[in-house]
């Protein structure tokens, strides 16, 4: 494990340097025309794409169950110090946010409705992050980092946006914001030590979230194998599942304690 502090604010320093690179040297990427051409369409109680909206149910369970444990008295035992609540308070309200968010964007799936859907996702992301910078690199530079990260996610969205409505859209700064936390975090959980048990949740939370991108690559093939559900409705409820990991991780987390680590 890398202990040391400077080490391991040196390799993430890194790590954003050379997305940042690559940032630059990779063409605007605007959104091909398909993109909202998902395969089950299928109307049930009057409700358009039903299963794309109705899978997003999940997201506020886990959001509202997070919410309401991170405000009681166990779920303050869960932290060392309390400004380390806040980075997944954010998180667990854009879990909320997301089920109204999506199923708003896959009533009527375009380009106006798809900024609802982005935006708690990218507060999510950026929660998520600074939470475990805050755990595995410095309490203070994580929480320092929460609402800096997330008006970078935010602000992604935004820029996608605007982009778009100017005729030439570019999706690279929210492809920074969705896929840097899904490597950086496995990253610090896999090399940085914690002050905490129970780092394995997120490294289930990551699996959980590839596997939800594979089902929403092959989402007209997975739903004309058998026009049950279509991989998008899969997408949903796996990257939910995954959510309910963190949930679980801080309820049965403890401090590493000096005796734990001789």
């Amino acid at each position: 494990m890398i202990v040391d502090t400077r080490r391991k604010l040196g390799i993430l320093t890194g790590v954003v340097l050379l997305t940042g690179i690559a940032f630059v040297f990779v063409p605007p990427i605007d959104l091909k025309p398909e993109y909202h051409n998902f395969a089950d369409r299928r109307t049930f109680f009057g409700v358009p794409n039903f299963w794309d909206v109705a899978s997003n149910l999940p997201f506020a369970v886990c959001g509202i169950l997070g919410i309401v444990f991170l405000s009681s008295e166990r779920g303050a035992r869960s932290f060392e110090f309390r400004s380390e609540r806040w980075p997944y308070l954010f998180f667990f309200a854009a879990m909320a946010l997301t089920f109204a968010g999506s199923s708003y964007y896959h009533l009527h799936p375009d380009n106006e409705t798809l900024v609802w859907d982005r935006l708690p996702m990218s507060i999510g992301f950026m929660a998520i992050l600074a939470a475990v910078i805050a755990e595995r690199v410095d309490v203070k530079i994580g929480t320092g980092l929460l609402l800096p990260l997330v008006i970078v996610g935010v602000g992604s969205v935004l820029f996608w946006h605007w982009t778009a409505m100017h005729g030439a859209g570019d999706v690279r700064l929210y492809a920074v914001v969705q896929f840097f936390p899904t490597l950086a975090v496995p990253f610090m959980v896999l090399f940085f030590s914690s002050r905490y048990t129970g780092g394995k949740y997120l490294l289930i939370l990551a699996g959980f979230y590839a596997a939800a991108k594979a089902f929403e690559f092959f989402d007209h093939a997975i739903f004309s194998a058998g026009h049950i559900l279509s991989g998008h409705t899969l997408k949903h409820l796996t990257s939910a599942a995954g959510t309910f990991y963190v949930l679980a991780m801080l309820r049965r987390r403890s401090l590493i304690t000096e005796a734990d680590q001789v």
